[in-house]
């Protein structure tokens, strides 16, 4: 065995006369496995809420919309038919008519947004999983809608009711003299299913049959607002956007999921970036007990260090002992806490101890990643610990 390994192993693991250093080492051993543990928890409970937040846009949001750049809607002609039909890696595509509307039920009104889908459209996002409340939409049953829970809760609609219907309106086009009593596009619809999601969702939208938009709108065939795709494998979104771009021109913009929802995207991830700093200072503030620690034990070993010095040991060596002794100390620590942490990871995903809401656990999640983001953290930080310790060290020293 190496020498400095096996003297650092033998001063870190056996309790030396002095009860202050050993309650030094206890104290900076508990610190590092606290800060473990916190890290991982940390960067595990955001890994959590990211995938949950990304489940979220997976209901409101396709893999990728087009849409014009100017005005509000266009023609879907044979040019842009031939490239989605063409395309091998577009799985399902929808057109979609999305207006803002008046919507008005028995005395309250609300504004919002009515948004016409296809048939498949629960092919493109999981709207239809997010429904608590009755049925998606089916083309049979005409006149029909599905609205978020936050509008429904601010008009009071009830759901499956088939009582007073929701009505619908938009402003006619035109400009001069306007007839207040004739003065919007209107169509009554019975509610049939309640979706939830994000807050911002749940108040936007009221989704009906296509058709219904159409008329509403008094669209023309094939006019559209926009075209939504699912992808045969989003991985590659930002890859096919750039290639569907160029295809369709400087006329139509194409926006990933990401890009319809960056403002979201930068959050999250700058809060988890944030936290990771943050936390990261909190283990810095722990290994000064593992500086302090090694210190105390350096001088309370300096006959000793003499001793090895007398025999030969160089002071390279002599320091190598002590920062082999820092390392060990905090690589103990570091895999305790690891070891609490995912154990406390696995059980928040079985049993769901802390919740949210009642019927919501926190949303951990285990990635190799975060442990491997948590082993470098507290090894690189643990070794400059050490040499910072270890350069107390010098002839005049030992010698003194």
């Amino acid at each position: 065995m190496n020498f400095s390994l096996y003297i650092a192993k033998r001063y870190l693991f056996t309790r030396t006369s002095n009860n202050a250093i050993n309650i030094i080492t206890i104290i900076a051993s508990f610190g590092v496995i606290v800060g473990s543990l916190a890290l991982f928890i940390i960067l595990s409970g955001f890994s959590g809420l990211r995938t949950f937040s990304y489940s979220l846009l997976d209901a409101s949001d396709p893999d990728i919309k087009i849409s014009v750049v100017k005005g509000k809607s266009f023609f879907i002609d044979d040019d842009i038919q031939n490239i989605l039909e063409n395309n091998s890696s577009i799985k399902v595509s929808s057109k979609i008519i999305e207006e803002r509307v008046f919507l008005e039920y028995k005395s309250k009104n609300e504004i919002a947004y009515i948004k016409g889908v296809e048939e498949n459209y629960a092919q493109i996002t999981n709207i239809d999983s997010t429904l608590s409340v009755g049925n998606w939409l089916e083309k049979e049953y005409l006149k029909t809608a599905v609205v978020g829970r936050t509008i429904a809760a601010k008009l009071s609609l009830g759901v499956r009711s088939f009582g007073e219907p929701l009505s619908i309106m938009i402003p006619k086009p035109g400009t001069g003299f306007i007839n207040p009593t004739n003065a919007f596009y209107k169509t009554n619809v019975q509610i049939v299913g309640l979706y939830t999601g994000t807050e911002d969702f749940e108040g936007k939208y009221v989704f009906v049959n296509l058709e219904e938009a159409k008329r509403l709108l008094r669209f023309k065939e094939n006019q559209v607002t926009a075209i939504e795709l699912k992808l045969t494998d989003d991985l590659l979104a930002d890859e096919f956007a750039e290639e569907l771009q160029q295809k369709l021109g400087d006329t139509f913009k194409v926006q990933t999921k990401e890009q319809l929802n960056e403002v979201f995207y930068k959050v999250i991830n700058t809060e988890n970036f944030v936290s990771y700093l943050i936390f990261t200072l909190i283990v810095i503030i722990a290994l000064f007990n593992v500086v302090g620690a090694i210190i105390m034990m350096i001088i309370d070993k300096k006959q000793n260090l003499k001793t090895l010095f007398n025999l030969g040991t160089t002071i390279k060596e002599i320091k190598r002992i002590f920062v082999l002794q820092g390392f060990l100390l905090t690589i103990t620590g570091m895999v305790i806490g690891l070891l609490i942490g995912v154990i406390a990871v696995f059980i928040q995903i079985k049993f769901g101890f802390f919740m949210i809401t009642e019927n919501l656990p926190y949303p951990v999640e285990f990635r190799l990643s975060n442990l491997f983001i948590v082993i470098f953290t507290i090894t690189t930080l643990g070794f400059i610990a050490a040499k910072i310790a270890s350069s107390r060290i010098s002839k005049e020293f030992v010698e003194k």
